[in-house]
């Protein structure tokens, strides 16, 4: 037997707010998805949505949520993108560190953005207003700044930071939806986020405001990213030394951090015999070995395929095969890679290929001296 279970209107056009001397605040509310039956009023109906409530809500959610990133993409495009770039551009030129506070919903989101903000160069520090308010209050020094996040903005455990930061003249940089709240009277600049109904029943659970204040942290701290101007190919480098851990510092592992270098490279010259060369493939165990030029290039490479096919075509001659030169049976011209090349771009082209070994050049132009070799285990034992 099926329970139906009556869904709450959470259609609420307004809540009122203490600090909006005009009365209450509109609440815009997001346009019905094509699916959703419509009432006389415009909004969904939940009276006349015959779906199942489990397989209706999520997707209510997600529409509600949608809506609230579509308007806050609209105020990047006004005020709000200027005020951004602003409190970009105070980030960039900062001398000391940057501490991001915020109490529970939005506290959480500050955290993860103090995290962000680190791991892509920008020190930042996360500053918790309650231990703020019980002697971390001395974190912050001349020279920093303070970035608060709260969706009211009358966020009480607030107050002792911004009124600390104020009187030392450390810049305040507030995201909050409401400009007449004490937080933002506090700050230099505001970042105004659009207001919004939560996807919450009863439009009390953050769940809107925090997907927006996720989404405007994320294009905070990638714009700081881009504002310090790093060169093409410089930001790899810089973020692995920042996050060398996990599958993302695997993913930016260069070639010259994988490979086998030394003794450890399997190399004949062109006259070596087939049978010297074999040794040397097995003892070194790549399967595979160069064949460097009397200059010290590499000219070809010899694999377990070019061995069958020398033998295929001599099979009642072998012992002159053994003694013939690499020279003769060799892949001419091979591929190879440079010592910057990233670790899931070696795996997905030695997949595309169809070997498991590549030879190391290094990044200057035109030398073709091998200087080391990775194998395919060595791409998997990183977590490729």
């Amino acid at each position: 037997m099926t329970t139906h279970i009556k869904p709450v209107n959470r259609t609420p056009a307004v809540r009122p707010y203490s600090h909006n001397p005009g009365g209450p605040v509109p609440y815009p509310v997001p346009l019905a998805p094509s699916f959703a039956p419509i009432g006389e009023s415009g909004l969904v109906d939940p009276e006349m949505d015959e779906r199942p409530l489990l397989s209706r809500s999520p997707l209510r959610t997600l529409d509600i949520e949608i809506a609230g990133l579509q308007s806050l993409r609209r105020a990047l495009e006004g005020v709000l993108g200027e005020r951004l770039a602003q409190a970009v551009e105070m980030t960039v030129l900062l001398s000391g560190r940057l501490h991001v506070t915020g109490i529970g919903k939005s506290g959480h989101i500050a955290r993860k953005l103090a995290a962000m903000l680190t791991s892509t160069g920008t020190p930042a520090h996360f500053l918790h207003p309650t231990e703020a308010s019980h002697g971390d209050l001395g974190a912050l020094r001349t020279g920093d700044m303070l970035l608060a996040l709260s969706w009211s903005g009358d966020t009480p455990e607030l107050a002792a930071l911004t009124e600390y930061a104020r009187k030392r003249q450390i810049p305040i940089v507030a995201m909050t939806a409401f400009p007449r709240s004490p937080l933002a009277l506090a700050a230099n600049v505001i970042l105004k986020l659009p207001l919004a109904i939560e996807a919450c029943p009863d439009n009390l659970t953050p769940s809107t405001s925090t997907t927006m204040q996720l989404a405007l942290s994320d294009a905070f701290a990638l714009a700081v990213l881009e504002a310090r101007g790093l060169e093409e190919g410089e930001y790899p480098a810089s973020f692995r030394a920042l996050h060398p851990g996990g599958n993302l510092g695997a993913r930016l592992t260069p070639a010259h951090a994988l490979m086998h270098t030394g003794e450890r490279l399997p190399l004949v010259r062109p006259d070596t015999s087939l049978s010297a060369a074999i040794v040397e493939m097995t003892s070194k165990g790549f399967g595979v070995t160069g064949v460097l030029s009397r200059t010290g290039s590499l000219v070809g490479v010899v694999t377990d395929g070019d061995l069958r096919r020398a033998f295929a075509k001599t099979t009642l001659r072998s012992l002159d095969t053994m003694s013939q030169p690499v020279e003769q049976i060799m892949t001419p011209e091979p591929w190879t890679i440079d010592a910057d090349a990233l670790a899931p771009d070696i795996l997905h082209a030695m997949n595309k290929r169809r070997v498991t070994s590549v030879f190391v050049l290094p990044m200057q132009e035109r030398d073709t001296t091998p200087i080391g070799i990775v194998h395919i285990h060595d791409l998997l034992r990183i977590g490729l």
